[in-house]
Formats: C-alpha cells, sequence, structure tokens
C-alpha cells in the first residue's frame, strides 16, 4: 500500500502582490518591450500579472487608456530643459526632440497615440513646458495654446513614421529608389524638382527633424 500524500495547504503558496494601476502599467510595459505593443492585449496583460482581465477594467477603460498610461510612464523620464542653457527657442527644440527620440523606440505605440488625448500627470507636465517655453517667447497666448498640439502631433507622426521605417526591410532600398529618381529627373518633365535636388535628399534625420520644428515655432511665433 503506498504511502498517503500529504496534501500542500494553499497558504504555503506565495501571496500575489496586490493589484494597483501602477502594477498594471509596469507589467504592460514589460510585456511592450519584451514583445511588442501588437501582443499587448487585455488577456495577455492578465497573465502576466496572474488574474483574470475582468480585474483590469477597475484600473484602465480601455487599451486606448492603457496605452496612454504607458506613454505617460515613458515620458516621466524626459528631462526638464535646463533654464540656464540656450535661449528658450533651443530649449523648446531639445525638449520636442527628446520626446521624438523617444517615441522612436516605441513606433507602435507612437502610432496608436496619434489616435488619443492623453491625460497623464507626466505627458500634461510635458504639455505645459511646451506652452511655458512657448509663452517665455513672446507667442501669443492662443497660437501657444494650439501650437502645443501641433509640435506633439509633429513629434508623434515623426516617430511613428521613421520608427515603421526602420522596422522595415525594404527601407534602406526605397530610400535608394527615391534618390535615384531624382538624381535621373529630366528637367523638362521635372523642373522644379530638378531646381532643388541637391537640397532635397540632404541633411541627417536630426537635422531635419529640428528644422521642422524650428519652422513651426517661429511660424506660431510670427502668426
Amino acid at each position: 500500500m503506498s504511502p498517503r500524500r500529504e496534501p500542500v495547504s494553499r497558504r504555503d503558496r506565495p501571496a500575489k502582490a496586490p493589484l494597483s494601476r501602477a502594477s498594471l502599467v509596469t507589467a504592460a510595459l514589460h510585456v511592450m518591450r519584451e514583445e511588442g505593443l501588437e501582443r499587448l492585449t487585455m488577456r495577455r496583460l492578465a497573465a502576466e500579472l496572474d488574474t483574470g482581465p475582468a480585474s483590469l477594467y477597475v484600473y484602465v477603460r480601455n487599451t486606448a487608456e492603457l496605452h496612454g498610461a504607458i506613454l505617460d510612464e515613458l515620458v516621466a523620464g524626459l528631462e526638464t530643459p535646463d533654464p540656464t542653457v540656450g535661449d528658450w527657442r533651443e530649449r523648446l527644440i531639445g525638449t520636442l526632440t527628446a520626446y521624438t527620440r523617444l517615441l522612436f523606440s516605441y513606433p507602435s505605440l507612437a502610432r496608436s497615440v496619434l489616435m488619443l488625448r492623453p491625460a497623464g500627470p507626466h505627458y500634461l507636465r510635458l504639455i505645459d513646458t511646451i506652452a511655458g517655453l512657448l509663452l517665455d517667447g513672446g507667442v501669443p497666448v492662443r497660437q501657444a495654446a494650439w501650437g502645443v498640439d501641433i509640435l506633439l502631433q509633429h513629434a508623434t507622426a515623426t516617430a511613428a513614421e521613421q520608427g515603421s521605417r526602420d522596422e522595415s526591410a525594404e527601407a534602406e532600398a526605397e530610400q535608394e529608389d527615391l534618390a535615384l529618381a531624382v538624381v535621373e529627373a529630366s528637367p523638362g518633365t521635372y523642373p522644379n524638382l530638378v531646381r532643388v535636388r541637391e537640397e532635397i535628399l540632404a541633411g541627417s534625420g536630426e537635422e531635419r527633424m529640428r528644422w521642422a520644428f524650428a519652422t513651426i515655432i517661429d511660424g506660431l511665433r510670427a502668426g
């Protein structure tokens, strides 16, 4: 007769960490970094937290709000521009460039954020910083208020586009095809393209990004 198995008490198992919005966002960040945003479903996140999907909706209404919370957590790491370095315009361009670079690592999140209106405390601090720098530069209140949206939309769209291209194995070949087509363009067919072709593909991504921000900012100030 085989010996009777000793029952294992559930009290011996390690207790689950209590759920919270903070723990949910931390787990979501981990899944996104390891597997990509596309795999970050409520079901996958629930499995990561060892709970049921329904329990997550206590902390976020839907996937869109979850993406906004992830962005807010990432933005928390952005440094406030040093008021002793550069003028207001350079500090603003630096802030926007840093935000764009942050999203370069998460192009899928950038694409999602284009459709959202994030409202987390860290994102609001970013809005406050951008608005403050515009006002410091003499940009009228309405232009500053509306300009924040334009600048952040441009930053996010740039990250979504560039990040998506970087993920594509065909991106470099497409860029080479465009460069060749521009070089071989006929003056008779494309006179204006020929006039600008020395510059149309010139400049690094960083130079073009900073130029775009500077152009928008100058337009807001002039308008």
